[in-house]
C-alpha cells in the first residue's frame, strides 16, 4: 500500500482562506477509506462554501447530486454539519481543505466555517483514491 503523506508547507491565514473561497461554490476530496470499509474504499468530504446549516431535506438534495454526478454509490457513515476548516498550501497547485476535529487544532491552525457532507462510498470515478490510496481534492467555482 502507497501510504505518502502530503507534505504541509504552510497554513493559509483566516484572511487569505476568505480571499481564496471568494469564487468557489464546493470543493470535494477523496481519500482511501480505512481497509476494514471493504464495500465503501473512498472517503469523501464536499466542503460547501457556506457557514448556514442546510435543512435536511436541501441536505440530501445536495447529497443526491454529488451522487449522481460523480457516479457515486453505497454512501454509509454519513456526517453533515457546519465544521472548521483549515487550508494547507503544499505542492499541489490548491490549497488542500482539512477538517479540523481536535479542539487543540481548531485552536491553533487558521480556519472558516464551512457545511461540511462527510461519508464513505465508492465510485469509479475516484480510482486514485480507490486503488492507489492517494488523496485528492477538486475545486468547483462559481
Amino acid at each position: 500500500m502507497n501510504n505518502q503523506t502530503i507534505k504541509i508547507n504552510r497554513y493559509l491565514k483566516t484572511s487569505d482562506i476568505e480571499k481564496h473561497l471568494e469564487s468557489v461554490e464546493y470543493i470535494i476530496m477523496a481519500a482511501p477509506a480505512p481497509e476494514h470499509f471493504s464495500d465503501t474504499p473512498i472517503h469523501f468530504t464536499i466542503f460547501l462554501n457556506t457557514d448556514e446549516s442546510l435543512p435536511k431535506e436541501i441536505q440530501k438534495a445536495v447529497l443526491d447530486k454529488f451522487l449522481q454526478e460523480n457516479s457515486i454509490k453505497t454512501p454509509k457513515e454519513l456526517m453533515s454539519q457546519i465544521m472548521a476548516v483549515g487550508f494547507a498550501q503544499s505542492t499541489q497547485e490548491t490549497p488542500m481543505p482539512m477538517l479540523l476535529i481536535k479542539p487543540q487544532d481548531i485552536s491553533s491552525i487558521p480556519h472558516v466555517a464551512m457545511f461540511v457532507m462527510d461519508f464513505l462510498a465508492d465510485s469509479d470515478h475516484f480510482n486514485e483514491a480507490k486503488e492507489k490510496s492517494l488523496t485528492g481534492w477538486s475545486y468547483s467555482h462559481i
